[in-house]
């Protein structure tokens, strides 16, 4: 799959976003142990499966191969990411860039109106990423990664259903080459 992620043209990607299914779990186990220290185990992502009416978890495709996905729990108008992974392969293809667009679609389609993740000191890449969909650095979580103890940078969205953020999103969308298939999301 790396090779396959190397050698294509961006502008010919296509990359499926649809609702993360159990028949998923193995790509997206994969992928987990391949990128974090701790990695969730089958039965987390079971239990977060089982709960439709406040979580949100989506995979991306490309054909048949998950190269990413993402989790969102929602309580009220409040949301936080709760994860977000991307196949080392596939780095660099804007994937993660395609899930968070289609998770905050779908925050805003359940009436979430800030939203809110953690991600670690050290993830510059990720930090940026978070900044371009208007996330902001609002404290730190001392010693939050168990696995090295690193402090986590705290960041909110707010107003993600406003206009100035809707239009941000379709920005960002419009940049994203190849094409994006949102597959099984209202």
């Amino acid at each position: 799959m790396a090779a396959r992620a190397e050698s294509l043209d961006p502008s010919e990607l296509e990359v499926v976003v649809t609702p993360m299914r159990r028949r998923h779990l193995r790509g997206v186990l994969r992928i987990e142990h391949r990128v974090y220290p701790r990695p969730w185990s089958l039965g987390l992502y079971m239990s977060e499966l089982a709960l439709p009416s406040t979580r949100v978890y989506l995979v991306a495709r490309v054909g048949t191969a998950v190269v990413g996905y993402c989790g969102l729990m929602t309580v009220g108008e409040d949301g936080h990411i709760t994860t977000v992974a991307v196949d080392p392969a596939w780095h660099r293809r804007r994937v993660g860039t395609r899930l968070l667009l289609a998770l905050v679609e779908q925050a805003v389609g359940r009436g979430v109106r800030d939203i809110t993740l953690e991600v670690r000191m050290s993830n510059a890449a990720a930090q940026t990423m978070y900044r371009h969909f208007g996330f902001a650095p609002a404290g730190v979580r001392r010693g939050y990664y168990v696995d090295n103890a690193e402090d986590a940078m705290v960041m909110w969205a707010h107003g993600v259903d406003e206009p100035a953020e809707v239009d941000r999103r379709a920005a960002l969308a419009a940049q994203v080459p190849g094409r994006t298939v949102l597959e099984g999301l209202s």
